[in-house]
């Protein structure tokens, strides 16, 4: 006789210490117990017999009891284990649950972190949180489209912001390729993309490379009545011109003051490999004038704050719009067109040369990349020549 739901709502005693089962047919009965009323199926598989938990009454009615029982009987007519079939349903479920786009890319950034600069973490997650993730971090990644992807790039496009959409762009494939190798996906999807999105607009940092003009700035500089830290980096700038991170984390590890040379590690340069910087007779008498100052910590220019961490990445440019230097004018980073225009187009100075002491590729006849100490000779002497070219403006 096949169960009803009135039949099964009266049921209210147990008869049985193991509890009382009451049969609907083709193996799906009712196992009543004193905790409750579970649904079960019987069968066979491989020559064992077997049972399958289909859920609790009433959470699970009596009709969808017999559709779940119907459903193991196809997966048994398929030659497919039912049991096995709920616990991989169960397994995938988790995985999908943990394998959203936020958790892959939770899990890729834990991954990079030993390999990359807490800075560059930082900015990553930030781009992430404000971009993708209140679009496409709840969705599983196996489900996420080039659409959806573009989708949320055109977001970012619409708010002018073309060069953060090409870098957010950059970060959702890396966390796709992640998941690639973590075998959560089949695919990078952002690689159909490839010139969707709208060209970055070229942008030059504003530089000064008027002699005239550089002699003023310098002089600016030399007046400036600022903290000891940012006049010594201020002054040191020109004279070495290389990027601003590189010079706010110089350390006094890093100066050879018997070969007059900074020698930066390739774990500080943007092209990863280690670089030096002859010292002109002006850039040793700053470094030896900021000595007593900071020469006992680890920075050679100490942040305003902590003699702990180096200076801020606002502060030269801060410091250049106090003196009436807007952005449009100079930026710190400008020191690096400053003396690659001059020293081509007013001093004559080699172009590889200049190339080199930029910290630019620079290839061989080859094609091979120079090592780090390519024409280190003539470019100590072109450094020097360079110090005292900066001196001879600054004093006219």
């Amino acid at each position: 006789m096949l169960l009803t739901d009135t039949f099964i709502k009266k049921i209210q005693t147990v008869t049985s210490t193991a509890g009382d089962k009451y049969t609907d047919g083709q193996g799906l009965y009712l196992h009543v117990k004193t905790a409750g009323k579970y649904w079960r199926m019987n069968y066979r598989f491989g020559g064992k017999q077997k049972t399958l938990a289909l859920g609790v009454y009433p959470a699970v009615s009596l009709a969808s009891a017999r559709k779940l029982r119907d459903a193991a009987r196809e997966l048994l007519a398929q030659g497919k284990d039912p049991s096995v079939a709920k616990r991989e349903g169960k397994r995938a479920e988790l995985n999908s649950a943990s394998a959203t786009f936020e958790a892959v890319a939770e899990e890729w950034i834990k991954v990079v972190s030993k390999t990359r600069k807490e800075t560059t973490q930082l900015k990553t997650k930030k781009l992430l949180g404000k971009n993708v993730s209140p679009h496409l971090g709840k969705i599983p990644i196996t489900t996420i489209s080039a659409k959806d992807v573009l989708e949320v790039l055109r977001k970012v496009e619409a708010r002018g912001s073309i060069e953060t959409a090409h870098r957010v762009k950059q970060i959702i494939g890396q966390v796709f390729r992640y998941a690639i190798a973590a075998g959560k996906v089949e695919h990078d999807v952002t690689s159909g993309l490839r010139g969707a999105l709208s060209a970055i607009p070229k942008k030059h940092l504003a530089a000064i490379t008027d002699p005239k003009q550089v002699g003023a700035l310098l002089r600016s500089i030399y007046d400036y009545e600022g903290h000891p830290s940012t006049v010594a980096a201020l002054k040191f700038a020109p004279l070495v011109f290389v990027r601003p991170g590189e010079l706010r984390a110089a350390e006094w590890a890093e100066i050879d003051f018997s070969a007059a040379q900074w020698r930066i590690p390739g774990s500080k340069m943007k092209m990863k490999t280690d670089h030096i910087v002859p010292l002109s007779r002006q850039a040793l008498e700053i470094l030896r004038g900021i000595q007593p100052m900071s020469g006992g910590g680890k920075y050679i220019f100490p942040s305003l704050r902590s003699a702990n961490a180096p200076l801020s990445d606002n502060t030269l440019n801060a410091a250049l719009r106090g003196m009436g230097y807007s952005k449009e004018a100079h930026t710190a980073h400008g020191f690096r067109a400053m003396a690659r225009t001059i020293l081509d187009e007013v001093l004559g100075e080699r172009v590889d040369l200049i190339e080199h002491q930029l910290a630019h590729a620079v290839k061989d006849p080859n094609g091979r990349a120079y090592n780090r100490t390519a024409h280190l000779p003539a470019r100590i002497k072109m450094m020097q020549r360079w110090g005292d070219y900066l001196d001879r403006l600054r004093l006219s």
